[in-house]
């Protein structure tokens, strides 16, 4: 996935000079032609009256559905479907064997990229919205800092259609009504920007749980045919393995997210602590100033093309966050691989091959990485997903399924990113953190463990501290 344009209008729209049989573009603009400008003035306005927080998430979903449709997005065949269906019920039966977990699923379908938008937008906009909102506050002081300058570098159309917009105002005095206008801009051109980068990444997922995070429905497991088919293409390999694979994949992370309770808050929590120490470059904002046309949206897309619009600051807290994000991403990812393996192993023939795949997919920039990068602004490291793995393989071998998953039971026991440059010294240490009751069947918390019935942690032991 290359880097999406920054821009609130969705890639190939009229009007451009890139738009082939287009003919040259007016140079009076939108101003040259009464009927385009009222209908850009038109489409404009109804922009500026979302009313949804600080992005337009209406047209970041119009913007990823656009994008995905661009290049195709065929409906999923009955015959598709049922294949999918199967293979998730089969994949999250074979896991039984390999974890203590219980199947977390509710629900199995089968996606188009389009629908894999719609399900996914609500935790995406979870996600983007602390750091967008970052983008749309600087977008709105920009009239603060130098409203005369600003002014004169924003484009006629633009000055005409904000005139019109707020009243006959002549001018940018009215600075409280012009401010909360540019924020709306703000909000249009991160909407577009987010969607530009989901559609992008709809294109190339397979699964509902492919970065790693549960942007589904709860319950819901879900793979993506055309995915699927994109990701077997080259690799020589059976389509009934390649489906039933990352069918376990999906069911794996699905069984996790289901039945460790706090672990979905604890990364999305992890994400709005990231985004806390990124700030904005407004300098990249009042350089595209001079772009914005509500009638060629398509030219502010170039203007910020590439731009490093979010930054995070350089200080130890910053540093802090990011690595408790990765580490809880990596070590989900890890989880999830070696389960999957373990089953893998015995029961496919190309299991190898497969989850060779998988791993030169994550160590190239796959889709989590990518994605990351562009609308939170940080990148995973993928050789911290292998030694998660190396952690949970450990684990698997020093104390059982039981042992291993019990480590779920609460964050305080998982490995930490020290923990990684010593996978064998967290396996074989840590004896401050006692598991041995933490096992399902006995007092503790996922799989099984439930505290005494008088309610009292027993002799000698304090319940551990939330976290």
């Amino acid at each position: 996935m290359t880097d999406p344009p920054f821009g609130f209008g969705p890639p190939g729209g009229r009007g451009g000079s890139g738009d082939p049989g287009s003919g040259p573009p007016d140079p009076m603009g939108p101003l040259g032609d009464p009927q385009q400008f009222a209908d850009a003035l038109r489409q404009f306005a109804d922009l500026m009256s979302w009313q949804g927080g600080p992005v337009n998430w209406d047209l970041a979903k119009n913007v990823a559905r656009q994008t995905v449709a661009a290049k195709g997005d065929p409906s999923v065949l009955d015959v598709e479907r049922q294949k999918v269906m199967d293979a998730i019920r089969v994949a999250d039966l074979w896991l039984e064997d390999v974890t203590s977990f219980p199947t977390g699923i509710r629900a199995a379908q089968a996606w188009s990229r389009s629908e894999w938008v719609e399900a996914t937008l609500p935790v995406w906009s979870k996600l983007c919205d602390p750091i967008a909102a970052r983008a749309v506050d600087a977008m709105g002081g920009l009239l603060t800092e130098a409203p005369d300058e600003l002014g004169g570098e924003l484009p006629p159309e633009l000055r005409s259609a904000m005139t019109a917009m707020s009243g006959g105002m002549a001018g940018l005095g009215a600075l409280g009504g012009l401010g909360e206008m540019m924020r709306r801009i703000g909000g249009m051109m991160v909407g577009g920007q987010t969607g530009a980068a989901i559609g992008a990444l709809a294109r190339e997922v397979v699964s509902s749980t492919d970065v790693g995070l549960p942007l589904g429905p709860e319950g819901t497991a879900a793979l993506l045919p055309a995915g699927l088919a994109d990701f077997g293409e080259g690799l020589s390999l059976n389509p009934d393995e390649v489906r039933l694979f990352l069918a376990m994949r999906e069911a794996a992370h699905h069984r996790l997210f289901a039945h460790v309770p706090w672990l979905r808050s604890r990364l999305l929590g992890a994400v709005e602590d990231y985004a806390r120490g990124i700030t904005v470059d407004t300098s990249a904002l009042r350089d595209a100033m001079p772009q914005i046309d509500p009638a060629n949206p398509e030219a502010l897309n170039e203007a910020l093309a590439g731009a490093a619009l979010f930054q995070p600051e350089d200080s130890a807290q910053q540093k802090a966050a990011l690595a408790r994000l990765e580490t809880v991403l990596a070590l989900v990812e890890g989880w999830v691989a070696t389960v999957v393996d373990a089953v893998a192993a015995s029961r496919l023939p190309q299991a190898n091959a497969l989850a060779e795949a998988i791993r030169r997919r994550r160590a190239t920039g796959g889709p989590a990485e990518r994605t990351f990068a562009t609308l939170v602004g940080l990148e995973l490291r993928p050789r911290r997903l292998r030694e998660a793995a190396a952690i949970w393989r450990g684990l698997t071998d020093a104390r059982g399924v039981k042992g291993r998953d019990a480590i779920w039971a609460h964050p305080d026991l998982l490995p930490t990113a020290e923990d990684f440059d010593d996978p064998d010294g967290f396996v074989s240490g840590r004896p401050e953190l006692d598991i041995s009751d933490l096992d399902p069947g006995k007092p503790g918390d996922p799989g099984g463990p439930q505290p005494p019935e008088d309610g009292k942690p027993p002799a000698g032991k304090s319940p551990p501290s939330e976290g």
